[in-house]
């Protein structure tokens, strides 16, 4: 690992993003509570030989749009669509905007001629940050350090919609250092869902009590996962439980950044 961190070892996928321009999606929640994700996938990018961008931009509109407010939904991925167009890729370090943003943009367009089409090129190119590393540029391993055992969370919208799953497995077991435990029903939700945790607050914390009691059953030191938003609501969780477990984003273990406090941590 070099002084500046962790180095994307593609062999492949280098020579495949040479030159590939990148837009980063980089989330309200990652954007407001924790910038060090957006950088962490910045330097796992830069590392597998993209550019990397952040274009201005606003939030990706799942919240109304889970809310039923297919209007200001509208509005927002115009807004989206016009700030990415021109990039080779749409990367989000998150498993539900990304979902948002690839597969529920082309109903909001459905017979409108000219937004149609875009919203259709914009979905093709877009791209959850870990499915892009390993489906899209072939990255197979990462050189980066980490001391302890993790165990990793399915979030619903990465696992159900991307089909991510396997990806991040697959670069955490080249991680020096690392052990990975799977924990008990690793696929099933955290009770986080956006405004499910609002809506149905009781539900919620039922399903994410049954959630830090398997990550703790794990034996593991960290938990990691790929959605912000499901990272959060856990970490609380765990500490409301006083169950001794780190929480971090998987790209910051990948990106040699896990340095600073964990999330919820001082």
């Amino acid at each position: 690992m070099n002084k500046d961190g962790a180095q994307v070892v593609a062999q492949r996928g280098t020579a495949k993003a040479a030159g590939l321009r990148v837009g980063l999606f980089v989330t309200c929640l990652v954007d407001l509570i924790r910038p060090s994700i957006g950088f962490a996938a910045v330097k796992l990018l830069q590392g597998a030989g993209c550019t990397v961008d952040v274009p201005v931009q606003t939030c990706c509109g799942q919240p109304a749009f889970n809310s039923g407010d297919r209007a200001t939904t509208r509005a927002i991925a115009e807004q989206v669509i016009a700030a990415f167009e021109g990039y080779d890729y749409v990367v989000a370090p998150s498993g539900s905007c990304a979902g948002m943003l690839s597969k529920h943009y082309p109903e909001l367009f459905a017979g409108d001629p000219n937004w149609e089409p875009r919203a259709k090129a914009f979905c093709a190119r877009t791209y959850e940050l870990v499915s892009f590393l390993v489906d899209v540029l072939k990255v197979s391993e990462v050189d980066a350090v980490f001391e302890g055992a993790v165990t990793y969370h399915d979030s619903c919208s990465g696992l159900r919609e991307l089909g991510v799953k396997t990806q991040p497995r697959k670069l955490l077991r080249s991680v020096l250092g690392l052990t990975l435990k799977e924990m008990h029903d690793a696929d099933v939700c955290c009770g986080f869902g956006g405004t499910f945790c609002v809506k149905y607050p009781d539900i919620s914390n039922t399903i994410v009590s049954k959630k830090a009691e398997h990550v703790a059953a794990s034996g593991a030191d960290t938990l990691l996962a790929g959605d912000l938003g499901c990272l959060m609501n856990m970490a609380g969780r765990l500490q409301r439980l006083d169950k001794p477990v780190h929480v971090r984003h998987v790209a910051e273990v990948l990106a040699g950044m896990a340095d600073q406090p964990a999330i919820g941590e001082r």
